[in-house]
C-alpha cells in the first residue's frame, strides 16, 4: 500500500474526540458544529469522578511515575484491573466529547488529554510485551489450529461478569476440547484485541500498528529464512550445479506447504482477529507483514522455470512445484485476497504459467532427444535397447502426473494428424479418461519411439533378429503401459493393437529363424520312404538343427510371457513334427553308426529350446531347469553335442 495512503489509516481516528479537543485548542473557530454536540451528556461532577479514577489508573501503570510498573505489565499482573484500565480509557474518551462541546480550552480537558496520552503509552508498551513475551503462543502454528478467524473470544465478556470475583485459574481454563498451548495463544490474542480496539478507538491506531508490524514481519521473514526460501537470481540458478539446484527445489516443495498451511494461514487469523474493528487497517497491516515473503516465495518457481537447466528429472521437479501451487492455489486466494496483496496472487500465478510452458517445452525436448538418437550399436541378441527403457520409464513416471497434465495441455496444439495414424487419435474414448490431450501426447511420443526403434531394426543383417528386436521392444513399452498410469491414459483398444503387432513379430521371427530346420523334414512326416531317405532327413534334420540352434543361442528375450509364448510357438513347429517323423522311422535305421544319424530325440529337442532366450547372466540357471527333465542328458552334454 503507499506511503500515503498508510498515513490516511495511521491518522484517521475511528472517533474523533483527541482530533476534535486539539482543534479546539488550537483554533475553536475551526471547529464543527456538527462536531461539538456530545455523544452523550455527563454532568460536572460525574466528569470529575471519571477524570479522577483515570489519573489513579494510569499513574499507578506509568512507568514513568511507579517503579511498580517498571518491572511488570499491566495485563500479566492483573488481568481484571487491565479491563478496568481499558474501561476507564473508555471513559475518558467519552468525557473528552463533553468537555469539547462545553469548553473546549477548560483545563479539564488538557489534564483528560494528558491523561489520554500516558494511557496510551502504557497500551503501546503492553501491547509490545505481549507480542513479545508470547511469540511462541502467538507463532503461526499454534495461532492456525484456531477453526476459524472469529473463534476468538471477547475478552470484555471473559473479564466483566461482575458478578463473581477474578481468579488467575479461570483465564487458564481453556476447556476440554483445547489443549494448553491453544489457551494461551487464545488468551494473548484476546488481550491484543482488547488493546487495539481501545487504542483505535481513541485515535492512536499509528502507535499501535507500529508496534504490530515490527514484530509480527520478523515472525515472517524469520519463518521464512528458517524454511531455507533465500532470495536468488535467475543468473545464481543457471550457475548451480543440478544437485544444488534440486535440493533447494525439494526444499522449496516442503517449504510451501509449511508455508500455507501454518505460517500465512496463521498471521492471518491473528491479524484479521486483533484488528477486527477495522478492514482498512487489517488489510494494511497483514499486507505489509506478508507481501514480502510471500512473493518471495512464489517467485522461485518462475526463476526455475525460467532456468537453461537441462536434467532428466528437471521435467518432474517442475511438475512437483506445479502441483504444489495449483493444490494451494485457493488457499493463496483466500490468504492474500486483499487487492494490496494481489502482487502474491500474481507472483503465484506467474509462476504457473511459467512452469507449464517449461513443462510443455521440456516434453518438445524430450521428443527431440528421441529422434535425434543417433546411436547405431546393435543391442546384442536383439534384446531392449536402453532408449526404449529410459523412454518409457520417464513415460510411465509422466503419467503420474495426468491430472495436472490434463491442465497445462488443455490449450496446446496436438502433434499434426498428418504423420500419426488415426488410431491413435482415437483412444482414450471412455468417458472416466481424463482429457485426451494427456492420451494424445503419451500416444505420440510412444510412437515418436516405435518409429525410432524401426530404424535401428535395420542396423541387423539378420533379418529374424530384426524382428526379435522389435518384438523385445515393443513388449517392454506394452509392460510399462500395463503397469503404470499410462494404461489409463492409452486405452484398451491400444493395448490390444500393439499386442497383436508384437505377435506378429514374434511370428514372423519364429518362421525367418526356424523354418529352415522345419523344411529340413518331409512334407509328411509319416509317409513310407527308403532307409536312405530317411537316413538324409535324419542328417539333414541334425545339421540344421545345429546350425539354426548356435545362431539363435545368443538371441534373448527379457520378458517371461513372450520368452514362453515364442518358446511354444517354436516347439508347436518343430517338436511336433520331428516326434511324428522319430517315431515313424527311428527304427528304420539298424547298425552300429545309427547313433552318427539320430542324435537327438524329440524330448531332446525340446530340452535345447529350453535353454533358449535367456540373458547371459542367467544362463547357468536355465542350464539347470533344462537337466531336470528325466528323459535328457545335463545341459552340458547337449551343448557338447551341438560342439561334435
Amino acid at each position: 500500500m503507499p506511503r500515503k495512503g498508510m498515513r490516511s489509516i495511521c491518522f484517521q481516528p475511528k472517533t474523533l474526540s483527541f482530533a476534535i479537543a486539539r482543534d479546539m485548542m488550537n483554533s475553536p473557530s475551526r471547529a464543527s458544529p456538527s462536531l461539538l454536540t456530545p455523544r452523550r451528556s455527563f454532568s460536572e461532577s460525574t466528569m470529575n469522578q471519571i477524570i479522577e479514577t483515570a489519573s489513579v489508573m494510569i499513574m499507578k501503570w506509568d512507568p514513568d511515575s511507579s517503579t511498580f510498573a517498571k518491572v511488570t505489565s499491566l495485563f500479566y499482573e492483573n488481568k481484571r484491573e487491565a479491563m478496568q484500565f481499558l474501561k476507564c480509557i473508555n471513559d475518558l474518551q467519552k468525557t473528552m466529547h463533553s468537555l469539547v462541546s462545553e469548553d473546549s480550552t477548560s483545563e479539564k480537558l488538557i489534564q483528560a488529554q494528558n491523561l489520554m496520552q500516558i494511557g496510551m503509552k502504557i497500551l503501546q508498551k503492553e501491547f509490545y510485551q505481549i507480542l513479545s513475551m508470547n511469540r511462541a503462543h502467538l507463532d503461526p502454528e499454534s495461532v492456525s489450529t484456531r477453526s476459524s478467524r472469529t473463534s476468538a473470544r471477547s475478552s470484555l465478556s471473559d473479564y466483566e461478569d461482575e458478578g463473581s470475583p477474578y481468579q488467575d485459574d479461570d483465564v487458564r481454563a481453556a476447556g476440554d476440547s483445547i489443549t494448553e498451548v491453544e489457551e494461551v495463544s487464545s488468551i494473548a490474542m484476546t488481550d491484543l484485541k482488547s488493546i487495539a480496539d481501545c487504542m483505535i478507538s481513541a485515535g492512536y491506531a499509528k502507535e499501535c500498528i507500529h508496534v504490530y508490524k515490527i514484530i509480527r514481519k520478523s515472525i515472517i521473514d524469520e519463518g521464512i529464512y528458517r524454511l531455507g526460501v533465500e532470495r536468488v537470481s535467475s543468473s545464481q540458478i543457471n550457475k548451480m550445479d543440478w544437485e544444488v539446484l534440486d535440493f533447494k527445489i525439494k526444499n522449496w516443495l516442503k517449504a510451501v506447504k509449511i508455508a500455507m498451511r501454518t505460517l500465512f494461514t496463521g498471521e492471518r487469523i491473528l491479524c484479521d482477529h486483533v484488528f477486527s474493528s477495522s478492514e482498512s487497517i487489517k488489510e494494511s497491516c497483514f499486507s505489509d507483514i506478508s507481501k514480502e515473503g510471500a512473493t518471495l516465495l512464489f517467485g522461485f518457481p518462475e526463476l526455475v522455470a525460467k532456468s537453461k537447466k537441462s536434467h532428466s528429472e528437471k521435467m518432474f521437479r517442475v511438475l512437483d512445484m506445479y502441483t504444489a501451487i495449483a493444490e494451494n492455489w485457493p488457499e493463496v486466494e483466500s490468504i492474500f485476497s486483499y487487492e494490496s496483496t494481489s502482487t502474491v496472487r500474481s507472483q503465484a500465478l506467474a509462476s504457473l504459467i511459467k512452469l507449464a510452458d517449461s513443462v510443455r517445452q521440456l516434453i518438445l525436448d524430450f521428443e527431440s532427444h528421441i529422434q535425434k538418437d543417433s546411436s547405431k550399436v546393435q543391442v546384442p541378441g536383439g534384446g531392449v535397447h536402453p532408449l526404449t527403457t529410459y523412454a518409457m520409464n520417464y513415460l510411465s513416471l509422466l503419467a503420474d502426473y495426468n491430472n495436472i497434465l490434463g491442465d497445462i495441455f488443455a490449450d496446446w496444439a496436438p502433434p499434426s494428424k498428418s504423420s500419426l495414424p488415426q488410431s491413435y487419435f482415437d483412444s482414450p474414448n471412455t468417458t472416466d479418461a481424463p482429457a485426451p490431450a494427456v492420451g494424445l501426447r503419451m500416444a505420440w511420443l510412444i510412437l515418436v519411439l516405435l518409429c525410432k526403434l524401426d530404424g535401428k531394426a535395420k542396423h541387423y543383417k539378420d533379418v529374424s533378429l530384426c524382428y526379435l528386436f522389435l518384438a523385445n521392444n515393443l513388449q517392454c513399452v506394452l509392460s510399462k503401459v500395463r503397469t503404470s498410469n499410462l494404461h489409463y491414459l492409452l486405452g484398451e483398444e491400444w493395448i490390444n493393437k500393439n499386442e497383436a503387432k508384437v505377435r506378429q513379430f514374434a511370428a514372423n521371427y519364429v518362421r525367418l529363424a526356424w523354418d529352415p530346420v522345419i523344411k529340413s523334414l518331409p512334407e509328411n512326416s509319416t509317409a513310407t520312404i527308403s532307409p536312405g531317405q530317411v537316413k538324409d532327413y535324419f542328417k539333414s534334420f541334425q545339421s540344421s538343427f545345429e546350425h539354426v540352434y548356435k545362431q539363435q543361442s545368443s538371441c534373448i528375450v527379457p520378458d517371461p510371457k513372450l520368452r514362453d509364448e515364442i518358446k511354444l510357438s517354436i516347439s508347436t513347429k518343430l517338436v511336433a513334427v520331428y516326434r511324428e517323423f522319430y517315431n515313424k522311422h527311428k527304427n528304420t535305421l539298424v547298425g552300429r553308426n545309427v547313433g552318427l544319424f539320430v542324435r537327438f530325440t524329440p524330448e531332446d529337442v525340446d530340452n535345447y529350446l529350453s535353454d533358449l532366450f535367456y540373458e547371459k547372466s542367467s544362463s547357468d540357471e536355465s542350464s539347470g531347469k533344462a537337466s531336470s527333465s528325466s528323459t535328457t542328458s545335463s545341459s552340458h552334454r547337449r551343448h557338447s553335442r551341438l560342439r561334435a
